[in-house]
């Protein structure tokens, strides 16, 4: 039984490396631009479609592809806000619906691209870390938890040390007041878009390997990305980390001793008993910052 539980703590922490990546992306473009990306799901597919056409077809270092994967994904970022968002900055429910377009385009592009069967891609690496019998950790699955530990540490220190992230707060805090000190909102948007969907992609990219890519895989990934942003607090990126923690751990132990369908009740539950004890989440407060 213990060892059960501890091979069950380490899947969730390799899901909670992942959904935390997405949900800090989506988190982090919300609160710097104020709008809903629906097609956030869409940019993991684009990274993990990313490694079957670089590394699985044309055979390139799986890092290579993952680093191009995040170059490209955050290019998709910069399109997205230069021709949906920008235009629509001041009805952030045309920017919402225009993300659901977006969505759709990515997933027909997909499905003209690679058809809508399942890719299969190579392993990166065979290699497992063995802690007894039952107990064991891929190392792709661990390259996916380091990738997310460094990651997160960078945009860290990227917002609290640096004078492009105290921008991005500003702007996030008081839009208005970051212009009048001479902020430009427009270019801080470009880096929170750029950031928010490289960071979908590479968790796209990183797990691609370990999860069936096809057109239609970010719908899950975007609901479990709302229901983290809600419970942690819209606007709150410790909040999306550390209820990616608690939702991970929630959803994989009723998984592994239950059912996956209840898991996802579960996650829904837990959502809907936040909402009613604390409106804005664990960790998020009445305004958006």
């Amino acid at each position: 039984m213990l060892e059960l539980l501890a091979q069950t703590g380490l899947n969730a922490v390799y899901a909670a490396s992942y959904i935390s990546l997405v949900a800090v992306g989506l988190v982090l473009i919300f609160g710097v631009m104020g709008v809903v990306n629906f097609a956030h799901g869409e940019l993991f597919m684009a990274g993990a479609y990313a490694i079957v056409a670089l590394y699985a077809k044309m055979h390139v270092p799986f890092f290579v592809a993952v680093a191009i994967g995040l170059v490209f994904v955050g290019c998709l970022g910069l399109l997205m806000e230069r021709a949906l968002f920008r235009p629509l900055k001041d009805n952030p429910l045309g920017g919402l619906v225009a993300s659901i377009g977006f969505l759709m385009i990515l997933q027909a592009l997909a499905v003209m691209g690679f058809g809508v069967r399942m890719e299969h891609i190579p392993p990166v690496t065979q290699e497992v870390i063995q802690f007894s019998d039952k107990v064991r950790l891929p190392v792709a699955r661990l390259y996916v938890i380091v990738a997310s530990v460094a990651l997160l540490s960078v945009l860290w220190y990227f917002l609290k040390r640096t004078k492009f992230g105290w921008a991005l707060r500003a702007s996030a805090q008081d839009p208005e007041a970051a212009a009048l000190q001479g902020i430009s909102i427009t270019q801080t948007a470009k880096i929170a878009m750029f950031i928010g969907a490289g960071l979908a992609g590479i968790a796209g990219a990183l797990t691609a390997p370990l999860v069936s890519v096809n057109p239609h895989m970010g719908h899950s990934v975007i609901v479990t990305a709302f229901i983290v942003i809600i419970v942690g607090g819209v606007g709150s990126l410790e909040g999306a980390i550390i209820a990616s923690v608690a939702y991970a751990f929630v959803h994989t132990f009723v998984t592994t001793f239950y059912d996956g369908v209840l898991a996802d009740i579960t996650g829904l539950c837990l959502m809907l008993i936040v909402l009613i004890v604390k409106p804005t989440g664990l960790f998020g407060s009445a305004d958006r910052a």
